[in-house]
């Protein structure tokens, strides 16, 4: 196709696109026996072009299984008096597009909402504050809660309003407060608080949770005999649902309702899809993104991924396709392309538990529902020709119709490799690690992984448990040393030493060949200097190796040739490798005290060190006791790095504490002038780790 001549590829693709055009004019629903070969072969690609944007199937399941023992965990060492939260939204899903945001909710561990005064007895009202829904007089999937008990957060007891001698929480004033605990860079956005950082966007919900199915979504229940199976109903209903802060515009109490969310239930429902209805989601998803959004300015707002997202569970419970499967899945798009075009030519989008609730009712009407109406029969007049509108689609169409003798595999174990699942395994459970560092409760997440262990569980929830473990390990070593170092009990030293150099041994095992860092900083600290260059002289040849996973960029042929087939402790501890992370309430290094101080006073939890950074620092550090040459030889070598490297060592987010450590560095040897400059360029990066108080003392 490269050598392709642009006269031949414009009568090409006018042909493809008369091509699509006939499809379309096909009966679609009675479809499958009659269509022809050509339109099979050009849905396996789109299927197979899905799986490398969206996912396969066992990357889904990984990315999944991962987050349900996240939320496993935070839920285990979450005390009863403070907030949880989960990830919602397409992240939860399985979706890593571009354009996918962090979707959290949050809500306070002792409220819970009730929908009749009866199911009070199910609580302790000593240490529990109860909420009643009211919905009588609101819209449909909106209420109102009363505070039936005193025991509430100062937030909730601060946005209660008076109406008929009662209280209720106002969902306008609680929003207001609780986004002023918020980042000042931080907007409100519907019921969330929005916001960026580093260029990921993201969605902080505060709301309040109840256990029970809402009694007005009863009739969703009653509709589900083809989809989802009975047992994911029960699971939905015994889950129950959330309620965020924001009212009915048209409602009679606007500024005092509450929406009813079914988050945990879509999450639920879209992993009940099987991957060929998943990826018909995804190419949605893209379709209203790169197609329907790029029509005109006036209407690029109308619709959202919510409405995709309804539109694909409507179809699949309707039961309109009979299967959904690689050689059909461009029919179950343009099907659900169908239903869409419907809901906005009559101007209702029915939500999928609540159909009452018109989805559409506040913007999709008048003036702006006729231009989107005539927008979208534009691109429906086109066929299927209309996917060719999307970027990310576009050249594997046509790729497909030029060659339509080209085999298309399906199968997902060739379209990606072992390494490829590996690398998603070191980022979901990089993740998972992240989301319990802010959770100081040592003794309790031994406990929790005492009791996983014990437990069944997938082979990647095991992945995160073992990653869980060497960062709890590492973690734990450093607390105790930390805080039995001005004891001056010589017996009680040596015994706090030898079971720290344990726990950080273990680490290493259990951990990536990072992990061996730890220990590195351990023999730093009580002045062991050769020891520590021991160690990390081995981790530099283990860091040098050609075949080396870092940041989810590795040469996946040295690596399969490598360390493929063997067992994932032994891929970890040869090839795998990840940042340096140092918690707020631990010393590890004097040196840094000021810039994890800085991050704390900045509510910035976590400092973040590359990993070959911190190599050259360490060695630089120890090498000051022993050998001045070889101090300079290592400052040197982090110089280099520092000053040249492009992002392949030094992700842009982590150049800040780089050029620190640098002039950290520089001034240690004398060299004022150049750790002048070095901290010059720190506050001129982006400031990840809001260090810019130490940096400028």
């Amino acid at each position: 196709m490269s050598n392709f001549r642009f006269q031949d590829r414009v009568v090409y693709e006018h042909n493809t696109i008369y091509f699509l055009r006939f499809f379309n004019s096909l009966n679609m629903e009675s479809f499958l026996p009659q269509i022809c070969e050509g339109m099979q072969h050009m849905s396996e690609t789109v299927f197979v072009v899905l799986c490398q944007i969206v996912g396969t199937s066992q990357q889904v399941t990984m990315r999944r299984e991962m987050m349900d023992i996240s939320e496993m965990i935070r839920r285990r060492i979450t005390y009863h008096g403070t907030s949880t939260y989960m990830l919602s939204g397409s992240y939860r899903e399985g979706f890593r597009l571009k354009e996918s945001d962090f979707d959290f909710m949050y809500w306070p561990n002792k409220h819970r909402v009730i929908m009749d005064v009866s199911q009070s007895e199910y609580y302790n009202t000593a240490n529990t504050a109860l909420i009643l829904s009211e919905s009588s007089e609101s819209p449909p999937g909106f209420t109102l809660l009363q505070l039936l008990t005193p025991f509430a957060s100062k937030n909730a007891n601060s946005a209660c309003v008076r109406m008929n001698d009662r209280l209720y929480i106002s969902s306008s004033t609680y929003l207001q407060i609780t986004s002023s605990l918020m980042s000042s860079y931080s907007t409100l956005h519907g019921p969330c608080i929005s916001g960026n950082i580093a260029g990921y966007d993201y969605d902080h919900a505060h709301c309040f949770v109840c256990d029970f199915w809402p009694p007005f979504a009863s009739s969703w229940t009653h509709r589900c005999h083809s989809w989802p199976d009975p047992e994911v109903v029960d699971e939905i209903v015994r889950n129950g649902c959330h309620f965020v802060a924001i009212g009915h515009p048209l409602g009679p109490h606007g500024n005092e309702e509450w929406r009813i969310s079914f988050s945990r239930a879509e999450c639920k429902l879209v992993s009940s899809m099987n991957h060929c209805q998943f990826l018909t989601y995804g190419l949605l998803k893209l379709f209203l993104k790169e197609v329907v959004n790029q029509q005109s300015e006036e209407t690029d707002k109308l619709l959202c991924s919510y409405h995709m997202k309804t539109t694909i569970f409507w179809t699949i419970q309707q039961n309109t396709l009979p299967q959904w499967c690689p050689q059909n899945l461009l029919a179950g798009f343009w099907v659900c392309f169908k239903l869409l075009l419907r809901w906005v030519h009559e101007g209702i989008c029915p939500n999928f538990f609540i159909p009452q609730n018109n989805l559409f009712l506040t913007k999709v009407h008048g003036s702006a529902q006729n231009r989107l109406f005539l927008q979208l029969h534009e691109l429906y007049k086109k066929g299927l020709a209309c996917l060719l509108e999307s970027s990310s689609i576009r050249p594997y169409i046509i790729d497909a119709l030029y060659n339509p003798r080209l085999s298309i595999c399906t199968n997902e174990n060739i379209i990606m490799s072992e390494a490829d699942y590996d690398v998603v395994s070191v980022m979901e459970s990089l993740n998972v690690v992240h989301a319990i560092r802010n959770l100081c409760h040592t003794t309790k997440t031994i406990h929790m992984i005492e009791q996983f262990v014990e437990s069944p569980m997938t082979h990647y929830q095991l992945v995160v448990l073992q990653k869980c473990t060497s960062y709890v390990l590492h973690r734990t070593a450093f607390l105790l040393q930390n805080m039995y170092t001005f004891t001056g009990v010589n017996k009680q030293l040596y015994i706090v030493d030898k079971i720290s150099c344990h726990m950080l041994k273990l680490t290493a095992k259990f951990g990536y060949i990072s992990d061996m860092l730890y220990i590195a900083m351990y023999y730093y600290k009580i002045f062991r200097y050769r020891e520590a260059l021991s160690v990390l002289e081995m981790a530099k040849v283990k860091l040098a190796q050609p075949y080396l996973m870092y940041k989810g960029d590795v040469d996946r042929e040295r690596y399969n040739e490598s360390v493929g087939g063997q067992s994932w402790s032994t891929k970890i501890r040869q090839a795998v490798a990840e940042d340096i992370s140092l918690n707020r309430e631990i010393c590890y290094i004097s040196e840094l005290l000021p810039e994890q101080q800085s991050a704390l006073k900045n509510k910035k939890s976590v400092v973040t060190i590359p990993v070959f950074v911190m190599l050259h620092f360490l060695k630089f550090l120890c090498y000051r006791h022993i050998d001045t040459t070889s101090s300079q030889a290592a400052l040197n070598e982090l110089q280099v790095l520092v000053h040249h490297d492009q992002g392949m060592y030094v992700h842009y987010l982590l150049r800040d504490i780089s050029w620190e450590i640098l002039g950290i560095c520089q001034q240690m040897t004398g060299n004022l002038q150049a750790a002048l400059y070095s901290y010059q360029q720190s506050l001129t990066q982006y400031p990840f780790h809001m260090i810019h108080t130490a940096t400028q003392r």
